[in-house]
């Protein structure tokens, strides 16, 4: 090996080392990789950032945008209640996410499908009492298996056929990559419904601030407009649409305060007493079609609205006041929606309530006068809630959203990250999520991670590193079996793709697989076949794939925790694959 090619090879291996030993956040050390790799010469300074423009990074922040803007329309909570009102197995719930994601991503890119399934495991997880880390990780891995299927559901695919024309003068059809990749897909399903318990259960035992308020109950008040659909329904369908995580402490008529028998029916004008998580009250007031019984001042714009959770601080004017008596809309410029007493149940009506020191309240008013606000009030800011209660919004905009940017990458009208970068910009348009919501939809260190490490991969390909490779292989492949020589193929492919991008990894490995297989005396398919999964079925790493990266964050995983799980399946993969390459694809 040359000079330069050690160096890479070096790079790598300290750089994943790092990964594993977690000592630092992935994203510092990715960056201290890609510094280090223009500091040897293995990279041109002018390249170095080119992964910041690279159509992972897009799609990967663009994905996490949609899948945010799907999370708040509601239509994932309706299709839950409509279609899967019972489903409280965690073992249903799994089989039901996995073969959803599994097939969906036969027809659409891989991570477009996991993108719009992870807010209904965030559902399932709420429901079943599991962290979401139960769900993820397998599920990512069911969008690799399931976009094995079809020539359009991963990119190796589309390039391994592409390859097979330039090669044999007959590009792979649609279909052609079906009968192996439904067999993989089947096993693999099977080996992640009983083996999901390998997934860490990544449980925060010294949880933040952040995470304190979601579990923090609030009381709020609900008008039923007229348009409503559940006037004349009772008051236990409106419940059921937050699956039991909001109680009714009483129905207001006219002046008559009603008991929340479950029974009673709703009529128009009625206001309903809420209290629960901040979350479950969204969802409630926005599925049932309801309004909050507040009152905003007239130049207060929707775009510009802000909800702060803040603590009534010693000496603050609030304390042993009525909201009604304090008139907060007039007076400061903002909305009372909704209080939180620790270890109390709110019964009374919120302008009717003696506000306390150490009582949490959600406030809505203009952003840049809040922190104004919350000091001539005596609050203490703690969290910014990009809550839309009271917002009326509408589920089809965001689900025609997704079915056009669906429709367009499957059927080639456009590149993946142009349709998915479009739909999270039509997401924000349409209002289906604020504007500063979407910086906290984009994982930023995954975003940061990904930039930095894609020229950094990319060194190994520059400096001939791959070439070494492919000479390896030429010499010990020499007199191996048909189904040897494949198996080979595939575990260099899988060993390849979490260093270099998937696409990358067929382009480089598919020509030595189909010289390789020409020299054997073989027919190349069943080799560019095994590029094609290995490619395709990175399980070891964060990295290798978006779908694994895009999960990391939200399911809390640590860079090791993908092995647990992901090394059987792997192996699984590799049994699987060999015979029914072999199989379906003969080499003689």
């Amino acid at each position: 090996m040359t000079y330069e090619q050690i160096l890479a090879f070096g790079l790598i291996a300290v750089m994943m080392a790092a990964f594993l030993w977690e000592k630092f956040r992935y994203d510092v050390v990715a960056c201290v990789a890609l510094v280090a790799a223009v500091s040897l010469g293995l990279l041109p300074a002018k390249d170095a950032f080119a992964g910041f423009s690279d159509d992972l990074v897009i799609i990967v922040g663009s994905a996490l945008v949609v899948s945010a803007g799907v999370a708040r329309s509601g239509v994932v909570d309706l299709a839950i209640k409509r279609f899967f009102p019972a489903l409280s197995s965690l073992h249903g719930q799994m089989l039901l996410l996995l073969i959803t994601v599994t097939v969906l991503s036969a027809f659409i890119k891989n991570i477009g499908a996991l993108a719009i399934m992870m807010p209904v495991a965030f559902q399932f997880a709420r429901r079943s009492n599991v962290p979401p880390s139960v769900f993820l990780m397998p599920m990512a891995f069911s969008a690799l298996l399931g976009g094995l299927m079809t020539q359009i559901g991963t990119s190796p695919n589309i390039a391994v056929s592409r390859l097979r024309q330039e090669l044999t003068g007959t590009p792979f059809t649609m279909f052609d990559f079906t009968p192996v990749g439904a067999m993989l897909a089947l096993a693999g399903i099977l080996f992640l419904i009983f083996f999901y318990w390998l997934v860490p259960r990544r449980e925060n035992q010294n949880p933040s601030l952040q995470e304190a308020l979601e579990a923090s109950s609030f009381a709020t008040e609900a008008h039923v407009p007229p348009q409503s659909p559940f006037v004349q329904k009772t008051l236990n369908q409106l419940l059921k649409t937050a699956q039991g995580e909001v109680t009714a402490s009483a129905v207001l008529r006219g002046q008559t305060r009603l008991s929340p028998f479950p029974d009673i029916l709703l009529h128009a004008e009625d206001i309903v007493l809420l209290e629960g998580p901040s979350d479950a009250l969204d969802r409630i007031v926005s599925q049932a079609g309801l309004t909050l019984a507040v009152h905003e001042k007239p130049d207060m714009k929707r775009g510009d609205l802000s909800s702060i959770e803040a603590v009534i601080g010693r000496g603050s004017p609030l304390i042993g006041e009525k909201a009604k008596e304090l008139a907060l809309v007039h007076t400061y410029g903002v909305n009372l929606l909704a209080v939180s007493r620790q270890g109390k149940r709110i019964r009374e009506r919120l302008g009717e309530l003696t506000l306390r020191s150490g009582d949490v309240v959600l406030l809505q008013g203009l952003r840049q006068q809040m922190p104004s606000i919350l000091t001539e009030l005596g609050c203490l800011p703690l969290a910014e809630r990009e809550i839309l209660l009271g917002t009326s919004r509408n589920v089809l905009i965001p689900l025609a959203i997704l079915v056009v940017a669906m429709g367009a990458t499957a059927l080639g009208i456009a590149p993946v990250a142009i349709a998915f970068f479009t739909a999270a910009l039509a997401m924000v348009a349409f209002g289906v999520i604020p504007v500063s919501e979407v910086y906290r939809a984009v994982d930023g260190p995954i975003l940061v991670m990904l930039a930095a490490l894609i020229p950094v991969a990319d060194t190994l390909r520059t400096s001939g590193g791959s070439d070494v490779i492919a000479g390896w292989l030429n010499a010990v492949a020499g007199g191996m079996p048909a189904w040897g020589a494949v198996a080979m193929i595939l575990v260099t492919a899988m060993a390849v793709t979490p260093f270099l991008n998937n696409a990358a990894t067929v382009l480089v490995m598919a020509p030595i697989a189909a010289s390789f297989a020409n020299g054997l005396g073989y027919k190349p398919e069943a080799f560019l076949m095994a590029v094609a999964i290995g490619a395709g079925c990175d399980f070891l790493t964060p990295i290798g794939h978006q779908c694994n990266t895009l999960v990391m964050g939200p399911g809390g995983y640590r860079f090791s925790d993908y092995p647990r799980l992901g090394l059987p399946l792997s192996i699984l993969i590799i049994l699987v694959s060999v015979p029914a390459l072999l199989m379906v694809w003969p080499v003689t």
